[in-house]
């Protein structure tokens, strides 16, 4: 193993880009390795939206409690119908979301299969690897599982002291102190649960490509790997946040260049992924090749004619 550099896959990446997108120009391929990326992207964008009262000036404090009291009367009446539909909305969002990680974690293989193979393919990568999509399917779901257990908690603790005060019109200092105190704790295991995904998608997924073994297996051999080069690792993790606000300020830069038309664009299902699609390439081409750097077993590029 030679010396590991954040910087040398960065040329790298690009030049696969190149290859992959443009030598040559295949609209057919690009939109098929674009709907590789969509799956693998799939449950992992959200939406914002911003809502604007009609007045100018908010309700006071004593209508606030008066609307609390309507509200909650109102609820109380209409239980009957309310609560079966609260659980069927609640499950049916679940179900939803459950289905999105299924086809996500089918999609990481397929988008990997792509980029590392240079091909243009769905159907094949979606049997091949349906053993390995699968195991990474369940650890997801139990990671998720386990964050909620952890967290739940402690929303449950933020959302009774802020009730608590709103209630009986007390906003004490001690109280406020101790939510942000909890918040923090859930920032701090937020960021946690964010390595391990981060961790699991850049260099796991890969070992799975390349043994065809489940996830815990693959996350045991990583670890290893990790313990011996955490200096490395964690390097590539800060290294990863200076790419994001690079590759932010791009595309907030093509946004304004184009008058707001390709954020418009990129907010389309699919669309805006193959509009992306030289820069998902860029970021999955980068973690393969810096991942590569760790020795012959983790380069999952096959060797140049």
């Amino acid at each position: 193993m030679g010396n590991i550099s954040v910087t040398d896959p960065i040329g790298q990446a690009i030049e696969r880009v190149r290859l992959l997108l443009f030598r040559p120009f295949d609209l057919g391929k690009w939109f098929t390795i674009g709907f590789c990326a969509w799956l693998a992207g799939l449950g992992e964008r959200g939406f914002s939206a911003n809502f604007r009262s009609g007045s100018k000036s908010g309700p006071q404090r004593g209508d606030i409690h008066q609307q609390f009291d309507h509200a909650r009367s109102v609820v109380l009446q209409n239980l009957y119908w309310i609560l079966p539909l609260a659980i069927f909305v609640m499950v049916a969002v679940v179900a939803l979301w459950v289905l999105l990680i299924y086809l996500s974690s089918r999609g990481k293989f397929m988008f990997l299969h792509c980029v590392a193979l240079n091909r243009a393919e769905v159907r094949e990568p979606w049997s091949r690897y349906f053993a390995a999509s699968k195991s990474l399917f369940w650890f997801r779901i139990v990671l998720w599982l386990i964050g909620m257990v952890v967290t739940l908690p402690l929303l449950v603790l933020i959302g009774m002291a802020a009730f608590s005060m709103f209630i009986h019109d007390s906003w004490n200092f001690s109280g406020i102190m101790a939510m942000i105190a909890i918040g923090m704790v859930m920032i701090v295991i937020g960021i946690f649960f964010a390595l391990v995904r981060k961790l699991t998608m850049d260099f796991v997924v890969p070992i799975m490509f390349l043994r065809g073994n489940r996830c815990l297996a693959a996350w045991r051999e990583f670890l290893q790997l990790l313990r011996s080069n955490a200096g490395q690792f964690a390097l590539y993790i800060l290294f990863q946040l200076v790419l994001v606000i690079a590759i932010g300020v791009l595309i907030v830069a093509a946004v304004l260049v184009t008058c707001c038309i390709a954020g418009c664009v990129m907010m389309i299902p699919y669309v805006g992924t193959v509009l992306l699609l030289p820069v998902l390439v860029f970021k999955r081409a980068y973690s393969l090749y810096y991942f590569a750097q760790f020795g012959p077993g983790y380069n999952v590029f096959p060797p140049a004619a």
